[in-house]
């Protein structure tokens, strides 16, 4: 461990390598460069063809030959080209994603990869938004990004016609949400309007995101099944990837049932208090929404409210719980055009010159915002989650490039903002009663997450013990109304991602409840809460199974 945090250290062979694959794939992939702040390749924008894909695997193929070969000399002896702790760590964290990721493409789920959240159509989308818009020079890349978007789905359309022609078509579901995204990016309204350019380039982006819409609709989309669900095997490839660890998924199942029920119970005792022993949490949550102190009107204000939250405790927790980074002391809230409903960080770039950013894509006509709701997400994407997490992992001298930046595991990610939000409960910012029904409300999400994600996609019986019958989408958004006080277009966003992204949703609570574990074993064997932060959080983003190793010896 005392190598781990040794600041003169020297980079090594196996750095080296692994800063090489990352400017290599950057080169691959200009959407990654920009979200890894690395420069260069800021007008570029890879083309999602098979050959692409194929190209970015060779590449990891290569850097795994480069590990076994540097593996294989090191031995025993003092040799100044053998591994030294942080070698060993970046060694295992190599090969366990990098496996993954190599095993996801042999069996074609990179093609295949099309949903509401995380697939080609919104890289390219997002990593437009990205970019900066105060030069001219600024202003020419993201132009020369938009005259490659038509080049861009050209060659994802192929990757969508090779996965079809072995059987692997997306489902008609999540065709559908893409073809209304891709409708909306080439609306006259559009948001590449709002990129602060002007000229042919969008015109020709919009033209292919129709386009594309249009092919989607009428070439693919009747190919495609309504069936969601992926199946255990897998099922258990997305789960081991997103987690960070082997999970059993049958007990994770039951336990996320267990969760919800205990959480339940907690949430009636708040709504009594609140407003007597008569009110249930549903009517306690609509009064909550009534409540001026916990309102807020227009996005102007809502921006201003996080930024509020966020920068007084970034003060108020520097030094005492953690040791904040002088680096990422700021943070930059903002308003995310797309209006897709959902709330996310994007951290600084490599040199801080782009600050961590925390964003709320508001869907549009929503103009009221409940604090009492909201509270424990600006901690969630803030401080101590995300921003404190990632940010820390930039700051590390002794990390090579791929484990400061690249190298991201869902599990210990949104498994530590997670845990970020109980431990502000914790530690007293949650006190309020409506804000503590707000954590809770987030909690059960969670939670409800396990239960559907994993009932639905490996075809579990309904938990109702009157029923008979399996998880399907009208069950999964009927579980979740019943288990959130989300508005229906975000809980419609929430519940189309978990149909079409399997796997990921449930590694936050699963990976919260494998952090809680790790720091209460380790506080066991003697070690304070404040420097088990310090310690795993400057390892970057490791699988939990490697963190667990790591930390408890």
């Amino acid at each position: 461990m005392s190598s781990e945090q040794n600041a003169k250290r020297q980079p090594s062979l196996l750095d080296a390598s692994c800063d090489n694959f990352v400017h290599d794939l950057a080169e691959l992939s200009p959407t990654e460069a920009t979200a890894w702040g690395i420069p260069g390749y800021e007008g570029e924008l890879q083309d999602f063809s098979p050959a692409y894909f194929e190209e970015v695997a060779d590449r990891t193929r290569e850097m795994m030959a480069d590990l076994d070969a540097l593996d294989d000399t090191t031995d025993e002896s003092d040799d100044e080209d053998d591994f030294d702790d942080v070698d060993y760590v970046t060694a295992a964290v190599l090969r366990d994603r990098l496996c993954l990721e190599l095993d996801l493409h042999h069996h074609g789920e990179d093609i295949r990869s099309l949903n509401n959240i995380s697939s080609p159509v919104q890289t390219i989308r997002d990593s437009l938004l990205l970019m900066p818009q105060e030069t001219d020079e600024d202003h020419e890349a993201i132009r020369s990004r938009l005259s490659k978007v038509g080049t861009a789905l050209h060659g994802y359309r192929d990757s969508l016609v090779e996965a079809a022609s072995r059987g692997m078509i997306p489902p008609q579901r999540q065709i559908s949400e893409v073809i209304v995204q891709c409708e909306r990016l080439a609306d006259a309204d559009s948001m590449l309007d709002g990129l602060g350019v002007h000229g042919s380039e969008i015109d020709s982006a919009k033209t292919a995101f129709g386009d594309f819409s249009d092919w989607l609709s009428n070439e693919l989309q009747p190919q495609s099944s309504t069936e969601d669900a992926v199946g255990r095997e897998r099922y258990e490839r997305f789960s081991r990837l997103f987690v960070g660890d082997t999970v059993n998924l049958d007990e994770a199942y039951e336990w996320g049932l267990q969760r919800l029920q205990e959480i339940r119970v907690e949430q009636e005792a708040i709504a009594h208090q609140l407003y007597g022993s008569e009110c249930s949490t549903r009517a306690a949550m609509r009064n909550l929404n009534q409540e001026e102190r916990y309102q807020l009107r227009g996005t102007e204000a809502l921006v201003k409210w996080m930024q509020e939250t966020a920068d007084n405790v970034i003060t108020e927790l520097n030094g005492s719980a953690f040791d904040i980074p002088e680096e990422i002391l700021d943070i930059e809230c903002c308003i995310d055009p797309a209006g897709t409903g959902g709330i996310f960080y994007t951290p600084p770039a490599d040199d801080f010159s782009r600050p961590g950013r925390m964003w709320w894509s508001v869907p549009a006509g929503q103009d009221l915002f409940h604090t009492w709701q909201e509270l424990t997400t600006v901690h969630h994407e803030g401080v101590p989650g995300h921003h404190l997490q990632i940010g820390t992992a930039l700051v590390q001298e002794d990390l090579n490039l791929w484990r400061r930046a690249v190298t991201w595991n869902s599990g210990h990610g949104e498994g530590w903002a997670l845990y970020a939000e109980q431990f502000m409960a914790d530690m007293g910012y949650l006190e309020d009663p409506g804000f503590r029904m707000g954590l809770l409300d987030s909690q059960r999400l969670r939670a409800a997450r396990v239960v559907v994600d994993i009932g639905l996609h490996l075809g579990k019986k309904l938990p109702d013990a009157n029923s008979s019958g399996k998880w399907d989408k009208s069950h999964v958004k009927t579980f979740m109304r019943e288990n959130t006080a989300m508005d229906d277009a975000n809980l419609n966003f929430e519940v189309t991602r978990y149909l079409g992204w399997p796997g990921q949703a449930p590694s936050y609570a699963l990976g919260e409840r494998l952090w809680q574990n790790t720091r209460d074993s380790a506080v066991a064997q003697g070690m304070e809460v404040k420097d088990f932060h310090s310690q795993a959080l400057a390892l970057g983003s490791v699988p939990m199974s490697i963190l667990r190793d790591i930390i408890l010896n």
